[in-house]
Parts: structure tokens; C-alpha cells; sequence
């Protein structure tokens, strides 16, 4: 009997280590402002990796590529040289490809919000080196158009010429410069990358001391990390989801020795209701902000009065309790 007795204690207490581990994960049964979050259509689901969760034309906008034709550059007050179309519109890069070898990892979902831009009937803009323009074979056997190796992109929400929506999106998508590394002012992109594209010594998150905000997190491109008070870290619990992921999208899973500074405990990754993996810092769920658009931007501090900076414990920066 007290064997017996004794084997049910070890299983019960091996049951509540597991969901301290866990941070008291409610997987699938969240119901923030009082709605299933688990119980979303999974086609209106908001897609991983800053994909953006409305594509506009759909199926459509990924099937007959438009090539760039007469490539120009046009110079923006925040960002710098921007690369355009012959119709003006901003061409984009992914971090998650490669430019040595030059490779695309955007497929499916990714290019019905990120149409590829084909290859051919590409000219220089004027003034621009035209050795860096190449090509390369998509899965599918397409070609699209390389800039210094990257693979060009269009964002389905840039409705006009000129507009830079996609401009930080997820934190991977950033304006192309003409020799195609990430558009900054001043050049200041070329001096921040590597090569592989990322910018020179961040890990994948990291500190920065803010004239203003003093110690904030911020992830791999220096972008500043957020969180929402309507957010719980026990039980752990998102009440960001649906159109709010394409202005606050989620931080991904960053590995542990991956980080400069950042609190260890409650470290893990939240298995969010809608099938998205998100990074938390002391258990509660990060984001960045669409808003911000280079790095050292704090366009989300205090927005709604919910939404505010991360301090290196993983706190609430500057809000009123």
C-alpha cells in the first residue's frame, strides 16, 4: 500500500515540475479577452516567421512573378538607398536566405506575402554596379533576381510606389540597398553586416542602454524587444493574436547561449494556441514592433499604454503599475 502511495507522489510531483519547467503553459486552452485562441480556423491563422497573416491576392500574388525591369534608387530620410522597381516599388531581402550561396528560403505561405521577383529583363539603375545582379533556380524551377547575391522580394502590402511597409517586418524583412545588403542611412548597413548578412556582433538578443529608457532588450538586427501587460507569464497565456501578430510580430526561439545579459530563468519557448513558437524572457512572451523600422527605434514604448520595452529581467520598461 505505501508502495503504491509512494509512486503516485513521485508521478504528481514530476507532474508539477514539468509545468513550472513550462511556466505554466496552457496550451490550446488560452482564452485571452475572453475568446478561444486554439479554436482559430488554421487558414486564417497568422503564419510564423513575420510572414504577415493577410496576403491580399492570395495564391495570385506568388503565381506569375514580375520581373524588376528598370531598377532605380530612390533615397528615403530613414532609410537611406533604397532599391526600387522600374515601377517604384521597394525590393526586399529575407535573413533567413543566403547570399553565399545564393538561396531563397521563402516557399508556400511565405511567397503568397513576399512575391519573388523574377529574373530577366533586369537593368542596373543608373550609377550602380552591374555585376551584382544575378539569378537563381527556385524549387519550383523559376528564376528570381539576386541583388549581391540575396534574393529579391516584394511585400504584398506596399500598395503604391514608394511605400516601405515591409520595412522590419518579423524582424527579418529590410528594404534592399542597390548592392543588396539591408538599406540604411548613410550606408550604415554595409559597415553593420557580415557576411551572412547579420549586424556585426549581436547575439540573438542582447542589451542596449537607451539614452532615454536605460537597459533594454534587443534581438539579432538590434531591434528593440516589447512586451504586452495583457500578456501572463503564469499560467502562460498570449492576448496578442490574429491582426495584432502583424504590428507586434512574436520574437522567435533564440537559444539560450545565444544571449549577452539576459536573464536565464524562465528562458524557454511558449507553444502558443495558434501553432507559433515565441520566445519569452521570465516566461513572458516577446514581440517587436512593426512600427520601429531600424534599430535604436522605441516607436512602441507606451503604445496604448500596454505595450513597453523589456528590461534584461525580462520587467516592464517605464510603465506605471
Amino acid at each position: 500500500m505505501n508502495t503504491w502511495r509512494n509512486a503516485s507522489l513521485a508521478v504528481t510531483a514530476a507532474a508539477v515540475l514539468a509545468l513550472t519547467t513550462a511556466c505554466g503553459q496552457d496550451q490550446g486552452t488560452a482564452t485571452p479577452n475572453g475568446q478561444a485562441v486554439g479554436a482559430a480556423n488554421p487558414a486564417q491563422q497568422p503564419a510564423a516567421d513575420g510572414y504577415g497573416s493577410d496576403y491580399g491576392s492570395g495564391a495570385d500574388a506568388a503565381a506569375a512573378p514580375k520581373t524588376a525591369g528598370q531598377l532605380a534608387v530612390v533615397d528615403s530620410k530613414k532609410l537611406g538607398k533604397v532599391l526600387t522597381d522600374s515601377e517604384g516599388f521597394t525590393l526586399y531581402r529575407f535573413d533567413k536566405d543566403t547570399a553565399s550561396p545564393p538561396k531563397s528560403n521563402c516557399e508556400g505561405e511565405c511567397a503568397k506575402a513576399w512575391p519573388v521577383v523574377a529574373a530577366g529583363d533586369v537593368t542596373a539603375a543608373p550609377g550602380t554596379d552591374e555585376s551584382v545582379i544575378g539569378e537563381i533556380t527556385r524549387a519550383d524551377g523559376s528564376k528570381q533576381l539576386t541583388i549581391g547575391g540575396w534574393p529579391m522580394y516584394r511585400y504584398v502590402k506596399d500598395t503604391k510606389p514608394g511605400d516601405t511597409n515591409g520595412q522590419g517586418v518579423g524582424g527579418t524583412w529590410f528594404a534592399s540597398a542597390p548592392d543588396g545588403k539591408k538599406a540604411a542611412p548613410g550606408g550604415a548597413g554595409d559597415a553593420a553586416e557580415e557576411a551572412g548578412g547579420e549586424p556585426a556582433d549581436l547575439a540573438g538578443l542582447s542589451v542596449r542602454k537607451d539614452p532615454k529608457l536605460g537597459d533594454i532588450v534587443v534581438d539579432k538586427n538590434g531591434m528593440t524587444v516589447y512586451r504586452f501587460k495583457k500578456d501572463s507569464a503564469w499560467p502562460m497565456k498570449t492576448a496578442c493574436t490574429g491582426a495584432c501578430l502583424e504590428k507586434w510580430p512574436v520574437v522567435e526561439p533564440v537559444d539560450k547561449n545565444d544571449t549577452e545579459g539576459i536573464l536565464k530563468k524562465g528562458f524557454v519557448t511558449f507553444d502558443r494556441p495558434d501553432g507559433i513558437e515565441q520566445q519569452t524572457i521570465d516566461c513572458w512572451p516577446i514581440y517587436t514592433y512593426s512600427g520601429d523600422s531600424e534599430p535604436g527605434d522605441t516607436n512602441g514604448q507606451g503604445v496604448g499604454g500596454t505595450w513597453y520595452a523589456v528590461s534584461p529581467q525580462g520587467k516592464l520598461v517605464g510603465a506605471s503599475k
